[in-house]
Protein backbone atom coordinates (compact mmCIF):
# COMPACT_ATOMS: atom_id res chain seq x y z
CA UNK A 1 0.00 0.00 0.00
CA UNK A 2 1.15 3.38 -1.01
CA UNK A 3 0.36 6.70 -1.27
CA UNK A 4 -1.15 6.25 -4.74
CA UNK A 5 -4.14 4.12 -2.60
CA UNK A 6 -4.68 7.68 -0.76
CA UNK A 7 -4.60 9.69 -4.00
CA UNK A 8 -7.09 7.68 -5.27
CA UNK A 9 -9.47 7.76 -2.02
CA UNK A 10 -9.20 11.66 -2.53
CA UNK A 11 -10.26 11.54 -6.32
CA UNK A 12 -12.99 8.99 -5.66
CA UNK A 13 -14.77 11.40 -2.96
CA UNK A 14 -14.46 14.31 -5.46
CA UNK A 15 -16.00 12.22 -8.05
CA UNK A 16 -19.38 10.50 -6.32
CA UNK A 17 -19.68 14.75 -4.67
CA UNK A 18 -19.75 15.70 -8.42
CA UNK A 19 -21.86 12.89 -9.54
CA UNK A 20 -24.50 13.58 -7.03
CA UNK A 21 -24.90 17.45 -6.87
CA UNK A 22 -28.05 17.30 -7.91
CA UNK A 23 -29.69 16.16 -4.46
CA UNK A 24 -27.56 18.03 -2.58
CA UNK A 25 -29.63 20.30 -0.24
CA UNK A 26 -28.42 20.38 2.90
CA UNK A 27 -31.87 20.69 5.14
CA UNK A 28 -30.79 19.48 8.48
CA UNK A 29 -30.84 21.70 11.40
CA UNK A 30 -27.46 24.02 12.10
CA UNK A 31 -25.03 21.60 13.67
CA UNK A 32 -26.24 18.80 13.52
CA UNK A 33 -23.28 17.44 11.28
CA UNK A 34 -20.60 18.45 13.85
CA UNK A 35 -17.55 19.66 13.26
CA UNK A 36 -14.26 17.77 11.98
CA UNK A 37 -12.12 15.52 14.30
CA UNK A 38 -8.57 15.37 13.59
CA UNK A 39 -8.98 12.51 11.78
CA UNK A 40 -11.44 13.54 8.95
CA UNK A 41 -14.55 12.14 10.35
CA UNK A 42 -17.22 14.19 11.30
CA UNK A 43 -17.71 14.63 15.30
CA UNK A 44 -15.86 16.91 18.01
CA UNK A 45 -11.86 17.81 17.00
CA UNK A 46 -10.82 14.61 19.02
CA UNK A 47 -13.28 11.85 18.45
CA UNK A 48 -15.75 10.51 15.69
CA UNK A 49 -19.74 11.40 17.17
CA UNK A 50 -22.49 8.90 15.66
CA UNK A 51 -23.37 11.95 13.59
CA UNK A 52 -23.29 11.94 9.86
CA UNK A 53 -21.04 14.87 8.26
CA UNK A 54 -22.81 17.87 6.46
CA UNK A 55 -26.67 18.86 6.42
CA UNK A 56 -27.86 16.08 4.12
CA UNK A 57 -31.36 14.52 4.88
CA UNK A 58 -32.37 11.17 4.45
CA UNK A 59 -32.86 11.55 0.48
CA UNK A 60 -29.89 14.27 0.38
CA UNK A 61 -26.52 14.54 -0.01
CA UNK A 62 -24.23 16.55 2.11
CA UNK A 63 -20.47 17.09 3.09
CA UNK A 64 -17.78 19.69 4.58
CA UNK A 65 -14.24 20.41 4.02
CA UNK A 66 -12.22 21.41 6.82
CA UNK A 67 -8.58 22.68 7.39
CA UNK A 68 -7.29 22.60 11.21
CA UNK A 69 -3.68 24.09 13.07
CA UNK A 70 -2.48 22.32 15.91
CA UNK A 71 0.51 23.56 18.19
CA UNK A 72 2.31 22.85 21.29
CA UNK A 73 4.10 24.74 23.98
CA UNK A 74 7.26 23.35 22.24
CA UNK A 75 6.05 24.01 18.75
CA UNK A 76 4.95 21.27 17.65
CA UNK A 77 2.49 21.70 14.74
CA UNK A 78 -0.12 19.43 13.21
CA UNK A 79 -1.85 20.81 10.12
CA UNK A 80 -4.77 18.91 9.19
CA UNK A 81 -7.01 19.04 5.40
CA UNK A 82 -9.70 16.81 4.77
CA UNK A 83 -12.94 16.26 3.19
CA UNK A 84 -15.91 14.20 3.68
CA UNK A 85 -19.70 13.03 2.39
CA UNK A 86 -22.79 12.20 4.29
CA UNK A 87 -25.06 10.19 1.90
CA UNK A 88 -28.15 10.34 2.72
CA UNK A 89 -27.87 10.86 6.29
CA UNK A 90 -26.77 7.23 6.54
CA UNK A 91 -23.08 6.55 5.38
CA UNK A 92 -20.06 8.88 5.29
CA UNK A 93 -16.48 8.58 3.71
CA UNK A 94 -13.93 10.81 4.32
CA UNK A 95 -10.22 11.58 3.79
CA UNK A 96 -7.97 13.58 5.67
CA UNK A 97 -3.59 14.06 5.44
CA UNK A 98 -1.93 14.84 8.53
CA UNK A 99 1.44 16.95 8.50
CA UNK A 100 2.86 16.60 11.61
CA UNK A 101 6.42 18.80 12.45
CA UNK A 102 8.83 17.92 14.63
CA UNK A 103 10.67 20.22 17.09
CA UNK A 104 14.74 19.92 18.36
CA UNK A 105 16.46 17.76 17.61
CA UNK A 106 14.54 17.07 14.10
CA UNK A 107 13.62 20.59 13.82
CA UNK A 108 12.23 20.76 9.95
CA UNK A 109 11.45 17.67 9.49
CA UNK A 110 7.66 16.58 9.51
CA UNK A 111 5.53 12.77 9.48
CA UNK A 112 2.48 12.72 6.89
CA UNK A 113 -0.32 10.82 7.99
CA UNK A 114 -3.06 9.66 5.61
CA UNK A 115 -6.55 8.58 6.48
CA UNK A 116 -9.59 7.39 4.82
CA UNK A 117 -12.66 6.49 6.73
CA UNK A 118 -15.85 5.04 6.95
CA UNK A 119 -18.63 5.45 9.48
CA UNK A 120 -22.40 4.00 9.07
CA UNK A 121 -25.44 4.59 11.43
CA UNK A 122 -27.32 1.77 12.40
CA UNK A 123 -29.53 2.79 14.76
CA UNK A 124 -31.64 5.90 15.86
CA UNK A 125 -31.60 9.52 15.42
CA UNK A 126 -29.56 11.97 17.65
CA UNK A 127 -31.60 15.12 17.39
CA UNK A 128 -35.23 13.66 16.20
CA UNK A 129 -35.92 11.00 18.42
CA UNK A 130 -36.50 12.85 21.82
CA UNK A 131 -39.16 10.32 22.86
CA UNK A 132 -36.79 7.64 23.72
CA UNK A 133 -33.23 7.61 25.56
CA UNK A 134 -31.86 5.99 22.80
CA UNK A 135 -29.07 7.39 21.23
CA UNK A 136 -27.76 7.82 17.96
CA UNK A 137 -25.52 4.72 17.24
CA UNK A 138 -23.07 4.40 14.16
CA UNK A 139 -19.82 1.93 13.34
CA UNK A 140 -16.93 3.45 11.50
CA UNK A 141 -13.41 2.27 10.44
CA UNK A 142 -10.32 4.52 9.91
CA UNK A 143 -7.66 3.33 7.33
CA UNK A 144 -4.23 4.74 8.04
CA UNK A 145 -0.96 5.30 6.07
CA UNK A 146 2.18 6.92 7.54
CA UNK A 147 4.65 7.95 4.85
CA UNK A 148 7.09 8.69 6.62
CA UNK A 149 7.03 5.56 8.92
CA UNK A 150 10.99 4.84 8.34
CA UNK A 151 12.11 7.62 9.62
CA UNK A 152 11.14 8.17 13.28
CA UNK A 153 8.20 5.80 14.64
CA UNK A 154 10.00 2.67 13.24
CA UNK A 155 13.21 4.21 15.23
CA UNK A 156 11.13 4.23 18.51
CA UNK A 157 9.99 0.76 18.07
CA UNK A 158 6.59 0.95 16.05
CA UNK A 159 5.79 -2.56 14.17
CA UNK A 160 3.39 -1.11 11.34
CA UNK A 161 3.56 2.06 8.90
CA UNK A 162 -0.79 1.14 8.55
CA UNK A 163 -3.41 0.21 10.38
CA UNK A 164 -7.29 -0.02 10.51
CA UNK A 165 -8.98 1.51 13.85
CA UNK A 166 -11.97 0.57 14.32
CA UNK A 167 -15.36 2.15 16.54
CA UNK A 168 -18.64 2.72 17.47
CA UNK A 169 -20.53 5.74 18.62
CA UNK A 170 -23.22 6.77 20.52
CA UNK A 171 -24.57 10.52 20.36
CA UNK A 172 -27.66 11.81 21.57
CA UNK A 173 -29.59 15.54 21.66
CA UNK A 174 -31.06 16.49 24.71
CA UNK A 175 -33.11 19.33 24.25
CA UNK A 176 -33.60 22.42 26.82
CA UNK A 177 -31.88 20.01 29.15
CA UNK A 178 -29.41 22.31 31.16
CA UNK A 179 -31.85 25.06 31.75
CA UNK A 180 -33.05 25.70 28.55
CA UNK A 181 -29.85 25.11 26.52
CA UNK A 182 -29.73 22.09 24.14
CA UNK A 183 -27.24 19.11 25.35
CA UNK A 184 -25.23 16.84 22.97
CA UNK A 185 -23.38 13.89 24.38
CA UNK A 186 -20.98 11.50 23.04
CA UNK A 187 -19.63 8.10 24.18
CA UNK A 188 -17.22 5.77 21.98
CA UNK A 189 -15.25 3.00 22.16
CA UNK A 190 -12.46 2.52 19.72
CA UNK A 191 -9.97 -0.73 18.86
CA UNK A 192 -6.60 0.47 17.90
CA UNK A 193 -3.00 -0.08 17.76
CA UNK A 194 -2.33 3.71 16.74
CA UNK A 195 0.41 5.08 18.32
CA UNK A 196 -0.14 9.29 18.84
CA UNK A 197 -3.10 8.78 16.47
CA UNK A 198 -1.03 6.77 14.33
CA UNK A 199 1.63 9.47 13.80
CA UNK A 200 4.28 7.12 15.34
CA UNK A 201 2.85 4.18 13.85
CA UNK A 202 1.04 1.11 14.87
CA UNK A 203 2.02 -1.36 17.57
CA UNK A 204 5.12 -1.57 19.94
CA UNK A 205 7.26 -3.46 21.20
CA UNK A 206 5.77 -3.30 24.55
CA UNK A 207 1.81 -4.05 22.84
CA UNK A 208 1.33 -5.11 19.23
CA UNK A 209 -2.59 -6.33 20.04
CA UNK A 210 -6.31 -4.75 19.20
CA UNK A 211 -8.12 -3.35 22.50
CA UNK A 212 -10.51 -1.25 23.29
CA UNK A 213 -10.30 2.57 24.22
CA UNK A 214 -13.22 4.94 25.11
CA UNK A 215 -13.62 8.53 24.53
CA UNK A 216 -16.38 10.61 26.28
CA UNK A 217 -17.59 14.03 25.04
CA UNK A 218 -20.19 16.74 25.97
CA UNK A 219 -21.70 19.97 24.25
CA UNK A 220 -23.76 22.67 25.25
CA UNK A 221 -25.40 25.05 22.16
CA UNK A 222 -25.20 28.20 24.14
CA UNK A 223 -27.13 30.05 21.45
CA UNK A 224 -28.22 29.22 17.54
CA UNK A 225 -24.53 29.99 16.68
CA UNK A 226 -22.47 28.84 19.44
CA UNK A 227 -21.60 25.71 21.08
CA UNK A 228 -19.24 24.85 23.83
CA UNK A 229 -17.69 21.43 25.37
CA UNK A 230 -15.29 18.61 26.35
CA UNK A 231 -13.40 15.78 25.06
CA UNK A 232 -11.55 13.09 26.75
CA UNK A 233 -9.96 10.30 24.66
CA UNK A 234 -7.79 7.93 25.91
CA UNK A 235 -5.39 6.13 23.54
CA UNK A 236 -2.49 2.86 23.67
CA UNK A 237 0.58 2.65 25.43
CA UNK A 238 2.50 0.38 22.91
CA UNK A 239 5.88 2.10 22.67
CA UNK A 240 8.24 1.35 26.07
CA UNK A 241 10.69 4.71 24.38
CA UNK A 242 7.46 6.92 25.18
CA UNK A 243 5.07 7.31 27.44
CA UNK A 244 1.19 7.93 25.47
CA UNK A 245 -1.39 9.67 27.57
CA UNK A 246 -4.54 10.49 27.26
CA UNK A 247 -5.98 13.54 24.65
CA UNK A 248 -8.20 16.26 26.49
CA UNK A 249 -10.09 19.51 24.85
CA UNK A 250 -12.23 22.15 25.92
CA UNK A 251 -13.60 23.58 22.61
CA UNK A 252 -15.69 26.52 21.12
CA UNK A 253 -17.27 26.91 17.73
CA UNK A 254 -18.92 29.64 16.24
CA UNK A 255 -20.89 29.26 13.24
CA UNK A 256 -21.52 32.82 11.44
CA UNK A 257 -23.30 30.92 8.97
CA UNK A 258 -24.99 27.59 8.82
CA UNK A 259 -22.84 26.70 6.22
CA UNK A 260 -19.15 27.83 7.75
CA UNK A 261 -17.70 27.30 11.32
CA UNK A 262 -15.27 28.17 12.93
CA UNK A 263 -13.51 25.98 15.74
CA UNK A 264 -10.75 27.25 19.06
CA UNK A 265 -9.72 24.77 21.53
CA UNK A 266 -7.35 24.26 23.97
CA UNK A 267 -5.69 21.07 24.00
CA UNK A 268 -3.61 18.87 26.61
CA UNK A 269 -1.90 15.61 24.66
CA UNK A 270 -0.19 14.59 27.99
CA UNK A 271 2.97 13.42 26.68
CA UNK A 272 4.52 13.53 23.16
CA UNK A 273 7.17 11.41 21.75
CA UNK A 274 10.36 12.77 24.14
CA UNK A 275 8.55 16.08 25.39
CA UNK A 276 6.08 16.04 28.58
CA UNK A 277 3.03 17.50 29.19
CA UNK A 278 2.55 19.11 25.51
CA UNK A 279 -0.56 21.24 26.27
CA UNK A 280 -1.65 24.05 23.57
CA UNK A 281 -4.43 24.89 20.77
CA UNK A 282 -6.19 24.86 17.84
CA UNK A 283 -8.00 26.27 15.20
CA UNK A 284 -10.43 24.85 13.16
CA UNK A 285 -11.94 25.86 9.86
CA UNK A 286 -15.15 23.90 8.04
CA UNK A 287 -17.34 24.67 5.35
CA UNK A 288 -20.30 22.71 5.50
CA UNK A 289 -23.37 21.84 2.74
Amino acid sequence: MDNNFFTTGFMMTALALSTATPVIAGDRLLATGGVTQVEGAGGGGLMPWAVITGYGTNQQIGGSLFYTHANTKDSFTLDTAGVAIGFYNRVELSASQARFELVAPFAGERIRLNTLGIKVRVLGDAIYDQDTWMPQISVGAQYKYNEDFNFIPKAVGAKDKDGIDFYIASSKLFLGAINGYNLLVNANLQATKANQFGLLGFGGDKRDSYRLYPAVSAAVMLSDNWLIGSELRYKPDNLSSFEEERAHDVFMTWFPHKNVSITGAYIDLGRVAYKDNQTGWYLSGQINY
